[in-house]
């Protein structure tokens, strides 16, 4: 197994009733007169012709042989076919593609940077970007009206399925846009590159599904739902008020919203239709999704089971709580059927928001809701301009400082930032923030008016970016763009739930590359000619010293 073979002799069809179906040269044979190893091989690792579980370090460790295996290859060529047309996509449409550079200036850009220290300028560090966002709005000034790159970013922060240390974005500026705009050319990339890649994969909406930030965390909990199943949060705040349940009663009063997810059918075991949960059992599993949203925050959940037919009581501690007419007027707004559940959250508003998500992943996942083959795309829009640090005591910019407020909100900088909405866009697909942009501010004095709002001096906000502020004053078009996660997009056409599936050569959760072995230590030599001088590692507990 894995020797590379030279064969020489002659191709034949095979004999009737040898063919082989499940191999692409399954139809044909060599026959061979001539066999040369050109180079053996060890026993490998693990089999590489048979997709079975193998222990993902093992895999990471000999990848070189991990991606040898078919589902491994056909993840790769797919996403070379995306990005392919991606390209080609924007070339059509008059982009030209312009690489910036790796080595650039470190800048606060929401996560750690990584640092490269520089032997000619000792003492000084470069950073590798956590995106192109700089460089590329310095082309705008430059007058290239449609670029676009394939580019590598990096960000020193904590991994997940969905994030590596570096990772590629397909990165997209245009001169002489509004909003509207950008977002009608990418949606007509999404629908054409889904129609060409992915065919197999039907789209749940077409033309794009489009929710207000607001409309999403209200109903869904989160900026970036997955919109293949419904499970939205209903606000029943004038109903549940009114009833005898006191911490609905003092919640409403407090102007606390209250919001009831309807899980459909969850009361009939999932194993066997026919029956249907007991009270104790009820209770059990109710008591998981409660500790499940106290995990967020949540103070606790309430529930009402719907019995199947008209005879049966209401089960649930609540149901008590509420007259015929209350419950009557709950099942009529959150479209409640016979063997349904209603879940009630009330607290303040994040912690709701934050409980709901939980609980729509989880149910989901519990009632197999979530169509894999399915892709549902949809655009989140009117994002809040800032959000309040109350640690720090300062305005945070909710996607980055060179976002245009909406023209209307601009007033709002100088009298209350926290209503004012940025012109920013995120492209989502199945739970997964896909891509986000925005229109930006090409006008330096309202630039100037970010930093103090964002808790930075002028004096430091032109030591770090002093060259966008000059860059200002010299006629820039009006601009904007977005950057698309090539990794996670390829992960979802892929089915696969993890990046490292599409990846050739990731890095693990705790950002180790098994395979080579790194990082590394540095040879003595090399931090001498760098400067660099190590400081004794913290023992355990202990923090790093200044």
């Amino acid at each position: 197994m894995e020797y590379v073979l030279q064969v020489h002799g002659v191709v034949r069809r095979r004999p009737e009733g040898t063919d082989n179906p499940e191999m692409s040269t399954g139809t044909i044979d060599v026959v061979a007169d001539r066999v040369e190893i050109l180079n053996a091989s060890k026993v490998p690792p693990f089999l590489i012709n048979r997709d079975e579980n193998i222990d993902e370090l093992r895999r990471m460790q000999y990848r070189y042989l991990d991606l040898r295996r078919p589902n491994m290859q056909q993840n790769m060529i797919l996403r070379h076919r995306t990005v392919k047309f991606l390209r080609d996509f924007l070339d059509g449409q008059g982009f030209i593609e312009i690489e910036t550079p790796i080595l650039f200036k470190t800048t606060p850009e929401g996560a750690r940077d990584f640092l490269v220290p520089s032997r000619l300028q000792p003492g000084k560090f470069y950073a590798l970007p956590q995106s192109p966002q700089q460089l590329k709005q310095l082309l705008m000034v430059a007058g290239y009206e449609k670029y676009f790159q394939v580019a590598r970013c990096f960000r020193d922060e904590d991994l997940r399925g969905d994030r590596q240390p570096e990772f590629t974005q397909l990165d997209m500026e245009l001169s002489f846009v509004e909003r509207e705009d950008v977002m009608r050319l990418m949606e007509a990339m999404v629908l054409a590159l889904c129609e060409n890649v992915v065919p197999h994969m039907p789209l749940k909406y077409k033309p794009l599904r489009r929710l207000t930030y607001t409309e999403a965390m209200e109903a869904y909990g989160s900026d970036k739902p997955d919109l293949r199943y419904d499970l939205e949060a209903v606000d029943v705040t004038d109903i549940a008020g009114r009833s005898a349940f006191p911490i609905f009663q003092q919640n409403a009063e407090a102007g606390k919203p209250i919001k009831v997810v309807r899980a459909p059918g969850l009361h009939v075991r999932r194993d066997d239709p026919a029956q249907i949960l007991s009270g104790e059992g009820l209770k059990r599993q109710m008591k998981e999704l409660e500790d499940l949203v106290r995990t967020v925050g949540a103070k606790g959940l309430a529930y009402m089971a719907l019995p199947l037919d008209e005879t049966g009581e209401v089960k649930g501690p609540i149901g008590k709580y509420f007259t015929v007419e209350q419950k009557l007027a709950l099942f009529e707004r959150t479209g409640a059927q016979p063997g349904d559940i209603l879940m009630f959250l009330s607290d303040k508003r994040e912690t709701v928001w934050a409980a709901v998500d939980k609980l729509r992943r989880s149910l989901a996942e519990t009632l197999n809701l979530a169509d894999p083959n399915q892709l549902a795309f949809a655009w989140i829009i009117d994002f809040p301009m800032f959000y309040w640090d109350e640690e720090n005591q300062r305005w945070d910019p909710s996607q980055h400082m060179f976002t245009m407020p909406m023209p209307e909100d601009i007033p709002l900088l100088d009298t209350d930032p926290g209503k004012a909405r940025g012109s920013q866009y995120d492209l989502i697909c199945n739970g997964y923030e896909i891509g986000g942009g925005s229109i930006r501010i090409h006008d330096r004095s309202l630039q100037e008016k970010m930093f103090p709002l964002i808790g930075q001096s002028m004096e430091h906000a032109r030591e770090q970016f002093g060259h966008m502020l000059e860059a200002f004053e010299y006629g820039v078009p009006p601009h904007g763009g977005m950057a698309w996660g090539v990794d996670r997009l390829v992960m979802l056409f892929a089915q696969v739930d993890n990046i490292r599936e599409v990846t050739a050569f990731p890095k693990t959760q705790s950002g180790l590359d098994v395979m080579a072995h790194a990082p590394s230590a540095a040879e003595p030599g090399q931090l001498e000619e760098l400067y660099i001088r190590l400081a004794p590692l913290p023992e355990k507990g202990e923090t790093a010293a200044p």
